[in-house]
């Protein structure tokens, strides 16, 4: 039987996740890595939730937790760039917090629209945004040039936007 204010916590939890998710792909491009962390802020969350003030915004609260997990990540893993200094760092938990859960819910089709790409394109998105190669790399490693490389992942971008407002629209008119 779960305790009224582990109940209460999850609840919490529940209503701030998606920001808190959202939050940490703002700076951790790598999804295990990205998994990981949100798991850690879960954890630390319901491991700290007595010394949470209601008088507060508990989304601000978790994001103010997971920036402490993220800047400890980036400081284990030294080899990894931090991509924001420490205001804009700030600045996206402030937005991140006030954001609507309704605004993050179409980040959800990310994975499914690309599951959609075809091997190609699914190439090109990981050397770029998993392994964090430049175009100029990426097109040395698959015997493009880089122009070729860049206009590719453009297309890409703007195919993963469609579909993802696609299924957007579509899983709103449900």
């Amino acid at each position: 039987m779960i305790d009224k204010q582990t109940e209460t916590a999850m609840r919490h939890w529940t209503l701030a996740q998606p920001a808190v998710s959202a939050f940490i792909a703002s700076q951790v491009h790598d999804v295990r890595q990205r998994d990981d962390l949100l798991q850690e802020v879960a954890v630390a969350i319901l491991e700290n939730y007595s010394r949470f003030d209601d008088s507060l915004s508990f989304k601000s609260w978790a994001i103010g937790i997971a920036r402490n997990q993220t800047r400890n990540y980036f400081r284990n893993f030294k080899n990894k760039p931090l991509l924001f200094d420490s205001e804009t760092v700030e600045n996206l938990a402030t937005a991140f917090a006030d954001v609507s859960p309704q605004s993050i819910e179409p980040l959800d089709f990310l994975n499914e629209c690309v599951d959609e790409l075809n091997s190609k394109a699914k190439q090109l998105c990981d050397l770029r945004y998993e392994k964090d190669l430049k175009p100029a790399a990426i097109a040395e490693k698959l015997g493009m040039t880089a122009n070729s490389v860049s206009k590719g992942l453009q297309r890409i971008r703007s195919s993963l936007k469609r579909c993802i407002e696609q299924k957007a629209i579509a899983g709103g008119a449900q």
